[in-house]
């Protein structure tokens, strides 16, 4: 495992970021960074994740996956409650675009992204690693779908991502009741892909990311736009085969898959 630092493939960020970026090889960590409210998911780090996962993802040809995490032993305590003040409609409509396109860039854009979880991950937090390819949770950690709680509905894109990774009947105990659970019960219930002792999350993801980032960028970006909306049905799964496949097939690094193969060499994949 190569060595994490700041320096290029991209820019990087500094201590004083709300969401900072380092570099481990050609992966791309991402650290939510707002100690003093334990993460919380405020307006100021929903558009700099954004602004940070957009360029990431469709700017970066460096970037061959993510891995997103919390500083200070804790991923996300949810929205900031001192910015939940009275709103219009529309401007509770504008306010809510930003974290549903976070969400989108998260599920269905084309690089594989990674949530190490350690500590509190509630409300948002919650719907920020569901919404990931892969979740890596301390034993110790903590989740909730607290939206009811505070006479909200769960946001984030959580109806669809919570079902999907722990099965309807589970997500909708889990939303109408806002109650917590650790990671061990994460884990179990499939909610989290992979669990580790405490303090080693980010290191398993990282882990995890080095072989999602050595996948063929091309292909990958295809399956996860495949998976979130190319699969709803029979008939659906093989129109997207049907229009997807062709386009893989006479792709350079299915090319260089192939010719690798019959040198017996590993392939070097380029995402063309």
């Amino acid at each position: 495992m190569s060595e994490t630092n700041s320096e290029s493939p991209g820019k990087s960020g500094t201590a004083d970021d709300i969401v900072t970026l380092h570099w481990h090889g050609p992966v791309a960590i991402l650290t939510l960074n707002y100690p003093r409210r334990r993460n919380a998911f405020s307006m100021k780090m929903r558009q700099t994740l954004h602004d940070r996962l957009y360029e990431l993802t469709y700017l970066n040809a460096a970037c061959r996956a993510i891995v997103l995490t919390g500083a200070d032993n804790a991923f996300c305590a949810g929205g900031d409650i001192s910015e939940m003040k009275e709103r219009t409609v529309l401007e509770f409509r504008e306010r809510n675009l930003l974290p549903l396109n976070i969400f989108k860039l998260l599920a269905t854009g084309p690089t594989p992204v990674i949530a190490a979880v350690e500590g509190v991950a509630m409300g948002a937090g919650i719907a920020l690693a569901a919404a990931c390819d892969y979740v890596v949770t301390s034993s110790t950690a903590r989740y909730a779908c607290s939206f009811i709680k505070v006479g909200l509905l769960p946001d984030c894109g959580l109806y669809w991502s919570l079902a999907q990774r722990v099965g309807a009947g589970r997500a909708r105990a889990l939303m109408m009741t806002g109650r917590e659970f650790d990671g061990e019960e994460a884990w179990q219930t499939g909610f989290a892909n992979q669990k580790v002792e405490p303090g080693q999350a980010l290191t398993a993801a990282l882990a995890v990311a080095e072989k999602y980032a050595a996948m063929p960028p091309l292909a990958m970006g295809h399956l996860k736009a495949a998976m979130a909306t190319g699969s709803d049905s029979l008939d659906k799964a093989i129109e997207t085969e049907v229009n997807l496949q062709p386009i893989l097939r006479r792709s350079q690094d299915h090319q260089e898959a192939v010719k690798a193969f019959m040198e017996k060499r590993q392939p070097a994949f380029v995402g063309n």
